[in-house]
């Protein structure tokens, strides 16, 4: 099937956490798409930078630093625009794999406001502005891990299953508005900073995640599969779309190689 070509009122995709990883992968495929892209992250340097690239490509980005979890930013940023097409809620990531037992709750809370309170920000905040659209996506970049718990991932397990009810459930009480509502659940995904982050700079940590798994998704794989849902005709909704590697069978079910 053809890609749809985003008509001119929805022109704008808002991409959140767009400083590395799947978030600026998606701008990239978005931009490409004929998107206009607004690139939002805390990292002001890496967003610009990305902003720069794109447009040198001969597509349109503008860089926006942005806290997801800062309410009143949030609601300042959403100030700049009338309508908005497609909201890429992206932001989050995970923090420590200890057991319950010994779960640090700072680190908890900063997963569930980041995974859950940050798109709830923004999907409130820019909610209007994708109704005045005509035709407005919420993208929610859950996990396989919003499906699934596994042994030391309760953390995250419940940050991300909290973005997948968020999800469902904005898709039953705006049903009749000209809003889709796409959830897309990628399992094992290397990209540069997601294992590093969760294991405090630990690179060993970081690389044993990885090991012998023969090609784990990569960012741009799951930016495909975001700009694919994405670029679908208006009427068709992808409600839930779960992407692994081959490789992986469930979160818990790898093939090695060794």
């Amino acid at each position: 099937m053809a890609t749809a070509v985003p008509p001119a009122a929805s022109r704008i995709a808002v991409v959140t956490g767009a400083s590395s990883g799947i978030g600026a992968a998606t701008a990239r495929r978005l931009a490409e798409a004929g998107y206009r892209v607004v690139l939002t992250a805390r990292r002001k340097d890496r967003i610009e930078a990305l902003a720069e690239e794109i447009t040198a490509a001969g597509h349109q980005a503008t860089a926006y630093p942005l806290d997801v979890t800062d309410r009143a930013a949030v609601d300042e940023f959403a100030t700049a625009f009338k309508t908005v097409g497609v909201l890429v809620n992206n932001a989050g990531g995970a923090l420590g794999a200890d057991p319950v037992a010994t779960g640090d709750p700072d680190q908890w809370r900063t997963m569930y406001e980041t995974n859950v309170l940050g798109t709830l920000h923004l999907t409130q905040a820019l909610l209007p502005k994708l109704d005045a659209s005509g035709d407005g996506t919420v993208v929610i970049v859950s996990s396989t891990a919003g499906h699934a718990t596994y042994e030391g991932g309760a953390g995250y397990v419940a940050a991300k299953h909290g973005a997948h009810v968020l999800a469902e459930t904005l898709r039953l009480e705006i049903v009749g508005r000209p809003v889709r509502v796409i959830e897309i659940a990628p399992g094992m995904v290397r990209t540069e900073e997601f294992a590093l982050t969760r294991f405090g700079g630990d690179t060993a940590k970081a690389e044993k995640v990885y090991q012998g798994v023969p090609d784990p998704l990569t960012a741009d794989d799951v930016a495909d599969t975001i700009t694919w849902a994405v670029t679908r005709p208006p009427h068709v909704n992808i409600d839930l779309l779960i992407v692994r590697p081959r490789a992986q069978a469930s979160n818990t079910k790898l093939h090695r190689e060794a």
